[in-house]
């Protein structure tokens, strides 16, 4: 029983047989447009969609006003950790007449917001930055209180201290402003 030779293997070439590959595009369902006018280039696009629809369209300024804020925060944590009684005596117009440990735990919080917001700058995904956001609209209505009930119970009613209150209402309302443009879903063209 002499078998017979088997003739060589022909290996088909799909990228060279136009035909054959048009023909497997489109049983998988790739190469034509869909519904929203794309063209996908494999069935994995095709199934993850394009990132583009993805991306965050962020309001005018926003990343400035981020560092900015973060800028700021930085700052005044390290004046609060190095210099708390001449910062105390800034806002207040008195002497610190206790242990400056609070006003060092103070300057402690303000420097993990700020790096905070020096990871929210640096971040693309929409969450993060609405919560770097949120974060920095807390401290600001928490300071404002904060500051307004001492105020109260001193007595006395600084020049420093009644621009700190107007500032810090300032930036909260532009931080929320921020915040609520973020967190709106686009219009559809």
């Amino acid at each position: 029983m002499a078998s017979k030779p088997h003739p060589p293997l022909m290996k088909k070439h799909s990228q060279t047989d136009l035909i054959s590959r048009l023909k497997s595009r489109k049983i998988l369902g790739v190469g034509g447009e869909d519904d929203d006018g794309e063209v996908h280039r494999s069935k994995i696009s095709q199934m993850l969609g394009n990132e583009l629809k993805f991306a965050v369209r962020e309001p005018v300024g926003l990343r400035v006003w981020i560092l900015v804020s973060a800028v700021a925060f930085t700052v005044m944590a390290l004046m609060a950790l190095m210099f708390p009684n001449q910062l105390y005596e800034v806002v207040f117009e008195e002497e610190l007449s206790t242990t400056s440990i609070s006003v060092r735990l103070y300057g402690g919080a303000l420097l993990s917001l700020a790096l905070i917001m020096w990871n929210g700058l640096y971040t693309a995904e929409k969450v993060i930055i609405q919560w770097t956001l949120l974060s920095e609209a807390c401290y600001f209505a928490v300071q404002f209180l904060v500051t307004s009930i001492t105020l109260m119970e001193i007595g006395i009613l600084p020049n420093a201290a009644i621009l700190l209150l107007i500032s810090r209402v300032l930036f909260l309302v532009v931080t929320m402003s921020y915040y609520y443009h973020l967190g709106r879903k686009p219009k559809k063209i």
